[in-house]
């Protein structure tokens, strides 16, 4: 385990309470790797579901913590990284609160400071969301 929620924040703009990423598993040039514990007081669980938004918001958050952590592991100072566009969401279910996600990031494109990623959340080896996103690193 690379990073826990308590130094995650170093590496993303967000605080308590919309932090979505709990820890930081893995993170190659090549693919990323988190999970998150979703509680029921979550902001994004509505009638005990953990919305759509919050998995793009974990995928997104695995991003900014991911590619931070490679600045600083290559001497650079983290970089804030902005959502630029997401695409080809296709949602498969909403996991309840009070379990464990995995997050799986892999980045495919890069232009300049822009990465093209895509990124999938995970129940239990259960594909709840895929999609693209477009990531602009500032």
């Amino acid at each position: 385990m690379l990073l826990v929620k308590d130094n995650i924040i170093d590496f993303i703009p967000h605080r308590a309470p919309f932090v979505m990423v709990d820890h930081l598993i893995s993170a190659t040039r090549e693919r990323f790797e988190s999970d998150f514990y979703i509680e029921e007081s979550n902001e994004l669980v509505f009638q005990g579901l953990f919305q759509e938004g919050g998995l793009l918001e974990n995928i997104a958050q695995t991003c900014a913590a991911s590619f931070g952590y490679l600045d600083q592991a290559d001497g650079s100072e983290p970089k804030i990284g902005y959502i630029g566009a997401i695409s080809r969401v296709v949602l498969h279910a909403c996991p309840p609160h009070s379990v464990r996600i995995n997050t799986i990031v892999t980045p495919t494109h890069q232009l300049g400071n822009i990465f093209m990623v895509t990124g999938q959340n995970f129940l239990d080896g259960r594909l709840l969301l895929e999609c693209e996103m477009k990531i602009v690193i500032a």
